[in-house]
């Protein structure tokens, strides 16, 4: 039975995790996180070893190691700006690593993990799981089978969070990435994925609740928006989130089919297909030069709900 520490278990994501490990038939021996309000573990793996500092948490997995019961993959689902240090920490303790998206904040910051990956023979992996989303793969076969012209794109995800997100670590540009690499990261490499690299990139719009911009890949011109303010929900919308990708003027349907994409996702790492550093690289590229880029939101580029915010 494989064996698997977590980073992280008190945050949104991390009961997907769990769930996950226990759908492998892993076992979850050891977890870490600063805050104890974790009773979600009891539902999943109550007897895993728990540690609120990491120092403690640091020693028990290098026991472990140390009696040959080691760890075989740490799960990382800490705040975007730890990511690669938790990644670290997992190589150098003869583990690979299975990332939350963002794997990383910057492109420079996958030079030192393909280091210490040759140094350590471990592998790092991160959740990309919108390639695995049946209906994303639908629109990939399409488009790979269409004749070799360019589509016209228009993706809009909005995720409705409260006051809370902007008085939490998500809420500070230097530990999240902000809301274009928080909310989006998995997006881009779903467009990159199906659509190509993109020769050019432009930010249209940048602020602490919304991103906008364009992408001109190889199969498609792209006109996106991300929001986290609910306010920008459509009216009617009855729910506290909304996705919609527009290919030439059609819907493609994806809102549903979430529910198991982390455990297809283990289930892929431990088949030995996993995305690894150099999947994930295009999409942080992306993220990352839109943080400085010159606002140019040029007419016939724009998503239409950037209008109404380039006055204000």
């Amino acid at each position: 039975m494989l064996s698997f520490a977590l980073i992280g278990a008190a945050g949104y994501i991390a009961p997907r995790h769990m769930r996950a490990i226990a759908a492998v038939n892993g076992d979850l021996k050891v977890i870490f996180d600063p805050k104890d309000s974790v009773g979600v573990i009891d539902a999943h793996f109550p007897d895993a070893a728990f540690f609120t500092e990491f120092e403690r948490f640091d020693r028990h997995v290098d026991k472990l190691r140390r009696q040959k019961n080691g760890i075989d993959y740490v799960s990382i689902c800490s705040p975007n700006y730890l990511h690669d240090a938790h990644c670290r920490f997992a190589l150098r303790s003869g583990a690979d690593a299975i990332c939350e998206k963002p794997l990383v904040l910057d492109p420079w910051n996958l030079e030192g993990l393909a280091e210490i990956e040759v140094e350590s023979g471990r592998r790092i992996f991160t959740i990309l799981q919108l390639r695995l989303h049946p209906a994303i793969q639908a629109l990939k076969s399409r488009i790979d089978a269409s004749p070799n012209n360019k589509v016209n794109v228009e993706l809009t995800y909005i995720t409705s969070r409260g006051k809370w997100y902007h008085a939490s670590w998500k809420g500070e540009e230097n530990k999240s990435g902000g809301v274009a690499t928080n909310i989006g990261v998995h997006f881009f490499d779903m467009l990159i994925h199906i659509f190509g690299l993109p020769s050019t990139s432009v930010a249209h719009l940048r602020d602490p609740y919304r991103a906008a911009g364009f992408l001109d890949c190889r199969r498609a011109s792209i006109r996106w928006f991300l929001s986290v303010d609910k306010g920008d929900l459509p009216p009617g919308n009855g729910k506290m989130t909304h996705r919609s990708i527009m290919v030439d003027g059609e819907e493609i349907e994806f809102s549903d089919g979430f529910a198991d994409l982390h455990t297809r996702s283990y289930e892929e790492i431990l088949a030995g297909h996993g995305f690894g550093l150099e999947t994930v690289r295009p999409s942080i590229e992306i993220v990352s030069a839109f943080r400085t880029a010159p606002l140019q939101p040029r007419i016939g580029e724009r998503h239409p709900f950037v209008d109404r915010y380039l006055s204000q």
